[in-house]
């Protein structure tokens, strides 16, 4: 495997069977301490663990207000379902976080919800959203990374005709505040949503589980922007773990697997419900401990 630079930490608070005020303190407990670097919201509209009626909070929304009730994190969705979202109205959405954080957003997109877990399909038919083919969705994706690149960078309005959209007349004003625009992250693992990561992400992010199965398709994306002529090493390879609170070892010893893997961007996710000083324990008995 490649040198892997400095391992860089951060923490995903699923913002479903808590109140705001929760997700609220741990991040500003975290934002105080300088070796969680990044912190994660999610994107669903309905819970996908726990009380299916529970609480959940729209994330972009979510995560305006936490950007303006912090100073130095850097912070995103990880990731955003592109299917719940038309991709101009996302960029716009993006650009007024990254205005508001004063260019911290790191910009997390995916497909959305494919294949598991179930209880994420429902939010579709619940909230009148179609669920096209994976095909179709991933060329989706494809088309909105381009869209919305153009709509960060370009100074002159454009029209915009994809398979999956039009636009007329297109044009973002303001830039978000981050040049040439907010680094992109595309999370998923199948090979077809790889190919995209190799054309547009700036980072690729995968769910922890079998690290066997996370190197090759690590190894299938280094192929992938070598068959494009683009630098494999010039795309961050990010992986999210789950944090056991009752065997912090356990998490240790995936954080080491998977930095000697080559993955140097890690969202340790924080269970609900988010005990008393979380973000110092984790930093403490989980980060100090892997750095």
């Amino acid at each position: 495997m490649p040198h892997t630079p400095r391992p860089r930490f951060g923490i995903m608070t699923a913002p479903m069977q808590v109140e705001y005020e929760d997700v609220l303190r741990v991040w500003r407990e975290a934002d105080a301490i300088p070796q969680i670097e990044h912190a994660w919201l999610f994107d669903h509209l309905m819970p996908i663990g726990g009380d299916p009626d529970g609480p959940v909070f729209e994330g972009w929304t979510l995560l305006s207000a936490l950007a303006a009730h912090t100073r130095r994190l850097r912070l995103g969705v990880m990731v955003t379902s592109n299917r719940f979202r038309p991709p101009a109205m996302l960029a716009k959405i993006a650009t007024t976080v990254d205005i508001v954080s004063g260019g911290r957003l790191d910009f997390g997109i995916g497909v959305g919800s494919r294949p598991s877990p179930p209880q994420a399909h429902r939010e579709y038919p619940a909230h009148g959203l179609p669920f096209h083919d994976t095909a179709q969705a991933v060329e989706s994706l494809a088309e909105a990374c381009t869209v919305i690149r153009r709509l960060w960078t370009e100074d002159k309005p454009f029209d915009f005709d994809g398979t999956h959209h039009q636009l007329t007349g297109a044009f973002g004003n303001p830039k978000p505040v981050q040049r040439p625009h907010p680094p992109i992250l595309i999370g998923g693992r199948a090979s077809s949503t790889l190919r995209v990561v190799a054309e547009h992400a700036d980072l690729w992010n995968i769910p922890g589980g079998d690290m066997d199965d996370v190197v090759r398709r690590s190894a299938l994306l280094d192929r992938y922007c070598a068959e494009i002529g683009r630098d494999p090493a010039s795309v961050t390879r990010s992986i999210h773990l789950a944090v056991s609170y009752d065997q912090p070892g356990v998490t240790r010893d995936a954080i080491g697997e998977a930095i000697a893997a080559g993955f140097g961007h890690i969202v340790l996710g924080l269970p609900a419900p988010f005990p008393a000083d979380v973000a110092r324990w984790v930093t403490d008995e989980v980060i100090s401990t892997s750095a």
